[in-house]
């Protein structure tokens, strides 16, 4: 178990530079373990669970065969939508 009072004391005890030091330190290992714990916490999210927060999640109405037509259907698509060239 850690001794707080014994941390503090062996502190106090430092010169003022090697006190900014450990406080440096200190702030450091907050900002390493604190981003770890993000990542762990993102980690354990679904893929769909990412895609929807970032707003990549959504949904539209499609030709059931779209999977085999897609060509075919984008072909007409782009002749409609540019055909005044």
């Amino acid at each position: 178990m850690v001794n707080l009072e014994q941390i503090q004391h062996d502190i106090s005890e430092l010169p003022e530079e090697a006190q900014t030091l450990v406080t440096d330190f200190i702030e450091s290992l907050k900002k390493r373990y604190s981003i770890t714990e993000k990542q762990e916490l993102e980690s354990e999210k679904t893929l769909y669970d990412k895609f929807e927060a970032i707003g990549l999640i959504g949904f539209c109405s499609v030709e059931e065969d779209l999977s085999t037509t897609y060509k075919q259907v984008l072909a007409e698509t782009l002749e409609t939508k540019y055909d005044h060239c």
